[in-house]
């Protein structure tokens, strides 16, 4: 059984370089990968709150927010 993993980000070039890097270097075979861009699904940013995420990009594991670097504040991304 695999473990849940989702990317949270917003589009911009950190966030890219981070999915690139981060998210799609996880083992597939270990993680149930889901990629969220928050720019095009505004209405995840509440659940991304839920876990904890300040910023984007981030990536949450099993609740347990890891932030990658810092490309935007999540208030910035609520519409």
């Amino acid at each position: 059984m695999s473990t849940k993993a989702t990317f949270y980000h917003a589009g911009c070039p950190v966030c890219v370089d981070a999915e690139r890097t981060v998210a799609e270097g996880l083992d597939r075979a270990r993680f149930d990968v889901e990629i969220v861009h928050l720019g095009d699904h505004a209405d995840r940013v509440a659940e991304a709150e839920r876990f904890g995420v300040k910023s984007v990009p981030a990536l949450v594991i099993d609740a347990q927010v890891y932030h990658i670097n810092h490309g935007a504040d999540l208030s910035a991304l609520k519409g």
